[in-house]
């Protein structure tokens, strides 16, 4: 199988990252999820996602979808790139092993329906945080937490955002 194969498999249903999943956490493996835009692939962007990936044997990434990007208000441009380019994107990277898109606000009913066993966010979230309402709150830790699992949080690089790319670049 080619590279250019080999990426295009890395994006899957959630019933297909469902079965893979299911296997792999049969086979003793652990598997970590987590979830986000990455309209603007950036250093901080690698740099999360290795260190997410070391958390377990899996990186699983949930995608928001154009649409579930939009809702979020982060700006009438935003999604720069298309959730098939920023899928695509991502599936080059060595730390991903699969990417579901996602069309909710929050991930949560794929993290219910993926059951990880480690959930991860940037350090912006605060792992411990049980109120639902803070902005702190990561969706999905009771959850994984309820399952067994364990939630992390991975300091950012200093300096790198989307926001802040496209900012410089509107100037």
């Amino acid at each position: 199988m080619n590279l250019w194969d080999k990426l295009q498999l890395k994006v899957v249903s959630k019933e297909l990252a469902a079965t893979l999943i299911s296997a792999w956490k049969e086979a003793g493996e652990k598997v970590v999820f987590t979830n986000g835009c990455f309209d603007i692939l950036h250093r901080g962007h690698v740099t999360y996602l290795a260190k997410a990936a070391s958390c377990g044997d899996h990186l699983v990434l949930g995608l928001n979808t154009d649409a579930s990007v939009k809702r979020q208000g982060k700006g009438e441009e935003r999604p720069i790139n298309d959730e098939t380019s920023r899928a695509l994107v991502l599936a080059g990277l060595e730390s991903i092993d699969l990417i579901v898109l996602f069309d909710d606000d929050t991930p949560l009913d794929i993290i219910n329906e993926l059951e990880p066993n480690v959930l991860v966010k940037g350090a912006d979230y605060d792992a411990q945080e049980s109120d639902a309402s803070s902005k702190k709150y990561i969706v999905g830790s009771k959850e994984v937490k309820s399952r067994g699992g364990e939630v992390f949080t991975i300091a950012l690089e200093e300096g790198f955002s989307t926001t802040s790319i496209v900012s410089k670049l509107k100037k």
